[in-house]
């Protein structure tokens, strides 16, 4: 029986840097600690980070190979493991491939997690990696530490093992994220803020919705998943799309789509906010982090928009998922996908039942390939 939880430590190295370089790999059953499979590979010339990079994706391999539903990841790279958390950038362009093609992996487990350690707690797969790196170099094994003999090494001549040098051209599949605002309301002809409130679609909504979803089926005939705000407002509209798309992709409510709740704004036009709360709507309008009274911070709305993306990366990797929402989650995933300012979000428009479109990468490449497109929308009155 496959167990359910392995660990992967993963090691690798070159002499030189770049030189002659190899990756170790091992995976334990999480609970006994017993050693359940080994990986080594002697890369030719690479990078310390190149050669880490493989020791990672070989581990891996194997756990997945294994069964294995979760993975703690043990490495003492700390580059690999705060860029697989995404916490730090991916700025060579040699690594990129790599780290797409771990975080290819890692959506096959239902949770991996990733934790920095000491090398001395990483002897067993320092041992694996140094006696590929031997291998490398056309020298004899070094001396294996005590209980870790080193596994035998075969030279690879997979291109991504190459010098950090040479770019190869990334092979990876975008995560394409259709992101959709829902059809007009009275609130929206009228130019209402409308937050936490569950305005219906009006009739002329109604008709952009099924409009829309003929636009979103000839975008994208196949969708892994249509994600709603749980408002009835963007519910229809998402259930509009998913009838265009043949009724085969059921639509499931994510509560972090929902739109900014405006407090005492709720059901009020600018206008009339401005000649009340006047000093407020300065602050509000200045910072993201100022909440409208009795409301909620942009800031807090952008924490739960990057929290939908996050996961839709993770669950449906080089699919295509289409998201309904409001004005400022869309808002905020566009300002974020384009490395925007805080004065973006009170300059950009977006139409009711407008579409944009995101293509997201696993190495966070991004490429924004529509914003607001509202075309299919010409013929309604």
């Amino acid at each position: 029986m496959a167990p359910r939880v392995v660990s992967v430590e993963a090691d690798g190295g070159s002499r030189g840097n770049p030189g002659p370089a190899g990756y170790g790999a091992v995976v334990r059953d999480a609970e006994t600690g017993e050693v359940l499979a080994e990986r080594s590979e002697s890369l030719g010339t690479a990078t310390n980070n190149v050669a880490e990079y493989q020791g990672l994706i070989a581990g891996l391999t194997a756990a997945a190979e294994l069964g294995a539903a979760e993975v703690d990841v043990r490495m003492d790279s700390k580059l690999v493991v705060e860029q697989m958390c995404g916490r730090w950038q991916i700025k060579h362009p040699g690594l990129r491939p790599l780290a797409a093609q771990a975080a290819v992996l890692v959506g096959r487990f239902a949770a991996v997690r990733f934790a920095w350690i000491p090398r001395e707690q990483n002897r067993h797969a320092d041992a694996l990696a140094n006696a590929a790196m031997d291998a490398a170099a056309g020298r004899p094994p070094s001396a294996p530490k005590t209980g870790q003999p080193p596994a035998t090494p075969s030279t690879g001549s997979d291109p991504a093992t190459a010098p950090a040098s040479w770019e190869p051209r990334p092979s990876f599949t975008a995560t394409r994220l259709i992101l959709v605002r829902h059809g007009e309301t009275e609130y929206t002809e009228q130019r209402r803020y409308s937050g936490r409130g569950d305005v219906p679609l009006s009739e002329k909504g109604r008709a952009q919705v099924r409009a829309t979803g003929a636009r979103v089926a000839e975008l994208a005939p196949s969708v892994g998943a249509v994600l709603s705000s749980p408002l009835s407002r963007c519910t229809a509209t998402a259930a509009s799309i998913a009838e265009a798309l043949g009724g085969d992709v059921p639509v499931r409510t994510e509560d972090d789509l929902i739109e900014c709740d405006f407090g005492q704004w709720e059901g009020r036009t600018f206008t009339e906010v401005r000649e009340r709360w006047p000093g407020e709507m300065d602050a509000w309008l200045a910072s993201p982090r100022i909440a409208p009274p009795g409301g909620e911070s942009f800031t807090h709305v952008a924490e739960r928009a990057h929290r939908v993306v996050t996961g839709l990366l993770t669950a449906y990797p080089g699919e295509t998922v289409v998201v309904v929402s409001h004005v400022s989650p869309i808002k905020l995933m566009l300002r974020d996908a384009l490395a925007a300012g805080d004065g973006f979000l009170h300059r950009l428009f977006l139409d009711a039942a407008g579409i944009s479109v995101l293509d997201m990468w696993p190495d966070g490449g991004v490429a924004v390939r529509t914003v607001n497109d509202t075309a299919h929308l010409a013929k309604i009155d």
